[in-house]
């Protein structure tokens, strides 16, 4: 029998908008026994979310890791994320489920720094908490009402388009108070570039040299850049981007620890063993057991 987590595509049974939905929590909560999924335990989202509490206290976990999340609490989740629910008779709130394709063609409409803020999972918590002053959660209740009306309403898709666009301008507004000192720069763009290539990259080599030397940059340049942006070394910001695919990859039952061991570089299994458990304190069959 299989133990895999569920990787979750976006399904929608909502005529005409393909791309987007939003639904409310307790919505979820009732019909969670009819999911091809429990959104209890962790799933792996292939899509995009916005999550927003609206009332209760409880937590929610991203990648392994259960966040408190309250009244006015906001998740967002890039596609690829691990995570899962922990409903209580006073969890509600909204939902914004949307795919690749409509992120992609929102770009346009969002300046750049919105989208490195809020879906850059390496830079920034994936939780804002929301003043209560903000009007954040007046524009989720108005997106759920325009997208709930007759189908054939007036300019629909464009409505919702607009409401998505302001929703994230809302949150960028929030969000820079908490990230002032990571702006639009040449340093933040070489950091970005240094998390592609570890993207690319991460199964060849776990040196900051060897990432250094693709940029075309020195190694003391490239770690000085990610102290500055994510107050980590670059060997920091490399072993915990291995270690969490590591992870993500450990949760499908079909993959062994010693063959994973090899995808990510390691000449031997056991060395792999040793680097999971410094980093976990967990051995990979252990953390593999726990999370299956």
């Amino acid at each position: 029998m299989s133990h895999d987590i569920p990787q979750i595509a976006f399904k929608t049974n909502h005529d005409g908008l393909q791309e987007i939905e939003i639904i409310t929590i307790e919505s979820l909560m009732e019909r969670k026994e009819t999911l091809d999924h429990f959104p209890e335990k962790a799933h792996q989202v292939r899509f995009y979310l916005l999550i927003h509490y609206t009332e209760g206290a409880t937590e929610h976990l991203i990648d392994f890791v259960w966040h408190p999340v309250r009244k006015n609490t906001l998740v967002y989740l890039t596609k690829g994320q691990i995570n899962a629910f922990r409903f209580t008779p006073e969890t509600k709130g909204y939902i914004i489920l949307f795919t690749e394709n409509y992120f992609k063609s929102q770009l346009n409409t969002l300046p750049r720094n919105t989208v490195i803020r809020l879906f850059t999972s390496h830079l920034f918590s994936p939780i804002i908490q929301i003043p209560e002053s903000s009007q954040v959660p007046e524009y989720f209740q108005l997106f759920y009402k325009e997208f709930y009306k007759e189908q054939q309403a007036f300019n629909k898709g464009n409505i919702i388009d607009a409401l998505y666009t302001i929703i994230f301008s809302k949150l960028e507004q929030l969000k820079q108070s908490q990230t002032f000192h990571i702006q639009e720069s040449d340093k933040l763009a070489t950091f970005l570039k240094f998390t592609s290539i570890v993207a690319l990259n991460y199964g060849k080599s776990r040196n900051a040299d060897f990432y250094a030397s693709h940029m075309n940059i020195s190694y003391k340049h490239l770690n000085t850049i990610c102290k500055e942006i994510v107050h980590k070394t670059a060997k920091q910001f490399i072993d915990e981007f291995i270690i969490l695919e590591a992870k993500r990859q450990l949760i499908n039952s079909s993959i062994k620890s010693t063959q994973l061991a090899y995808a990510l570089g390691f000449e031997e299994p056991t060395n792999f063993v040793k680097y999971f458990k410094k980093h976990t304190r967990l051995t990979p069959n252990a953390f593999k057991n726990l999370h299956i």
